[in-house]
């Protein structure tokens, strides 16, 4: 070995002689770019002012339901009543012209047992479509989806023949069962039907399960999530629907909750009031549903588009 590199060896492993450095003269470490310190400030702050745009309608029709009438009639609008008051809220749930409570009832068990057929047809629907082979499965599926082309305002008479003769006019199950077969649902499910593993189902037929037992207790229950969306999806659906239940409900017992609200412009001399606290009373269980489901709507609508 040459004692030129003998020399450098010992220079590299050799302690320094001037001793440990003073941290105030060490060089400062590089910073990170102002850049990357202001995107996620201007994200936050472009989601807040977002998110104040959509929910200011919902705040705005709280606080007016709790304005008396001139104030919430007047034509500069304040975001905190003065005084604050509970009267709408009074004449709109102790009134005999308009029932709310039982028109809430109403619509809570369509919307209910609407959701609740919606999930079993489609259900029942889409595994085969998605897990079966049998002759004309596609030609099937493509008249089903063909269906969502329809507009539903042109089913309004044939449906409203078939309800007549059926003896259901001016009953509740007259807003249930004309949209228990849903064509979105037989798609969304069967796309969230393929993106579960086939092997679940071999292991599950080697162990003598048969197709039903598969579907219940082996697709059903993998499926939650899928389920749960498009139940909520089904009673959204219903309960905001306000054209058939005006067509097919005649007295003011039997109607749903949109429906009967709109009779307030008309038996209050629009009572801006009243209309918000009932808006108020319509929206409570659709945003407690959604606070409550929206761990499976994010799982369901993201798996389900997996496989096409």
């Amino acid at each position: 070995m040459s004692a030129t590199q003998t020399s450098a060896d010992s220079a590299v492993t050799a302690p320094s002689s001037e001793g440990p450095r003073d941290p105030r003269f060490a060089p400062p470490e590089p910073s990170p770019a102002r850049g990357g310190r202001a995107r996620p400030l201007v994200r936050y702050v472009v989601l807040t002012v977002l998110a104040l745009l959509f929910i200011s309608p919902l705040i705005f029709m709280v606080v007016t339901s709790f304005k008396t009438p001139n104030e919430a009639a007047s034509s500069s609008p304040t975001w905190i009543p003065n005084p604050p008051t509970l009267q709408a809220y009074r004449n709109i749930l102790t009134s005999e012209g308009t029932p709310v409570l039982r028109w809430f009832a109403n619509s809570m068990v369509a919307a209910s047992a609407n959701a609740l057929l919606v999930v079993i047809t489609a259900a029942m629907a889409a595994y085969p479509l998605a897990r079966m082979d049998f002759r004309g499965k596609r030609i099937v599926f493509a008249v089903i989806i063909a269906t969502l082309f329809i507009p539903p305002v042109i089913l309004i008479i044939p449906n409203y023949l078939i309800v007549g003769e059926l003896k259901w006019l001016d009953t509740i199950v007259a807003v249930i069962v004309p949209t228990a077969a849903s064509a979105f649902g037989v798609f969304f499910l069967r796309q969230f039907f393929l993106s579960l593993p086939s092997e679940l189902e071999e292991a599950a037929m080697l162990d003598g399960a048969n197709l039903f037992q598969i579907f219940t207790r082996v697709v059903l229950p993998l499926s939650r999530p899928a389920l749960v969306t498009l139940a909520l999806l089904a009673f959204l659906t219903n309960w905001n629907d306000f054209l058939w239940p005006v067509y097919v409900l005649f007295s003011p017992e039997s109607q749903t909750l949109p429906a009967g609200l709109s009779t307030l412009q008309s038996a209050n001399n629009v009572r801006y009031d009243l209309l918000m606290a009932g808006a108020v009373i319509a929206s409570a269980p659709v945003l407690l549903l959604y606070l409550g489901a929206q761990r499976f709507i994010i799982e369901g609508v993201s798996r389900s588009g997996l496989k096409g």
